[in-house]
C-alpha cells in the first residue's frame, strides 16, 4: 500500500473513531451548542427592541435586529463546537491510547486529521441546527444568490477548519480536559468583542481596535455581507488571510507538539 493510500485508510478509520465518540458521549457538543442557542434568544427576545433602534436609529425593529446577529451567532456556534475539540485531543493524549497508537503501524498524523475533519463536520452540522433555529424565529436570507450561499458555506468551512486547527494545538499544550476547555475558552469570548452583537462604529473609541484586529469580526462582516447584501469592502480577503493564517498556525504548532509527544 502506498503512503498516500495508508493515510487515507488511518484518516478514515480515525475520522469515524471521533464520530463515533461524539455519537456516544454527545453531551458536550450539545452544552456547547446551547450557547449560542440560549444567545440567540436572549438577544432577540430580550434586548432585539433596545439594539435594534441603536442600531437603525429609529423604533425597534426586531426582524432587522434579526438579521443583524445571526451571521455572528453563526460563526460563535464554530468557536463553541470547537471547544470539544480542543477537549478531546487532550483526553487522547492523557488517556494512554497515544501510547497505544504508537505500536500500531498506522500513518501518525491520520490521529490530528481525524479529530480535524471529525470536528469540522461537526461544526457545519452545529452551523445547521443554529441556522434552522434562527430561520424559526423569523431570519431570511432572500437577496442571497447561489454563489454567495455557496461562498457563505465556504467560509463558515474554512472558518472552522483554522479554529479547529487552533483547538487541537490547545489540547495538545492543555494536562488535562479541565485545562483544554479553559485554553480554548477565548474561541467563545472572541464573538461576544467583536461586532456580532452591536457595530463596531457604536463601541468606545479605546475599545475598537480590540474588535476590529481579530479574526471574528472581518468572517462577521464577509458572512453578512454575503448573505444579506451588505457592503464586505476589505473583510472578504481579511478573513480569508485570518483563516489562512490561522489554519497554518495551528497545523505546524499541533503537528510539531504531537511529533514530539509522539517520540
Amino acid at each position: 500500500m502506498s503512503s498516500l493510500s495508508l493515510a487515507v485508510r488511518d484518516s478514515s478509520t480515525m475520522l469515524r473513531r471521533n464520530l463515533l465518540h461524539a455519537r456516544r458521549y454527545p453531551s458536550l457538543t450539545l452544552n456547547l451548542l446551547l450557547t449560542p442557542i440560549v444567545l440567540l434568544l436572549l438577544f432577540v427576545y430580550i434586548f432585539g427592541d433596545a439594539m435594534s433602534s441603536v442600531i437603525g436609529g429609529g423604533g425597534p425593529d426586531r426582524p432587522a435586529y434579526i438579521a443583524y446577529v445571526v451571521p455572528g451567532l453563526l460563526l460563535m456556534t464554530i468557536g463553541s463546537t470547537v471547544v470539544g475539540t480542543a477537549v478531546s485531543v487532550s483526553n487522547d493524549m492523557t488517556e494512554g491510547i497515544i501510547a497505544r497508537f504508537r505500536t500500531m503501524a498506522i500513518h501518525r498524523p491520520s490521529v490530528l486529521v481525524g479529530h480535524v475533519v471529525g470536528s469540522v463536520l461537526q461544526s457545519v452540522m452545529s452551523v445547521v441546527l443554529v441556522g434552522v433555529v434562527a430561520v424559526a424565529i423569523g431570519f431570511r436570507s432572500t437577496d442571497a444568490t447561489a454563489l454567495e450561499w455557496l461562498a457563505a458555506l465556504g467560509l463558515l468551512v474554512l472558518f472552522a477548519t483554522a479554529l479547529t486547527w487552533i483547538a487541537v494545538g490547545m489540547g495538545l499544550v492543555s494536562p488535562n480536559a479541565e485545562a483544554a476547555s479553559n485554553n480554548a475558552t477565548p474561541l467563545i469570548l472572541l464573538p461576544l468583542l467583536s461586532s456580532a452583537f452591536t457595530p463596531v462604529d457604536s463601541m468606545p473609541g479605546w475599545f475598537r481596535p480590540i474588535a476590529e484586529y481579530q479574526p471574528f469580526t472581518p468572517a462577521i462582516e464577509t458572512l453578512r455581507g454575503l448573505l444579506l447584501g451588505t457592503e464586505i469592502g476589505h473583510s472578504g480577503w481579511l478573513a480569508v488571510a485570518w483563516c489562512v493564517g490561522l489554519a497554518v498556525v495551528g497545523y505546524l504548532w499541533s503537528t510539531a507538539k504531537f511529533g514530539r509527544e509522539a517520540k
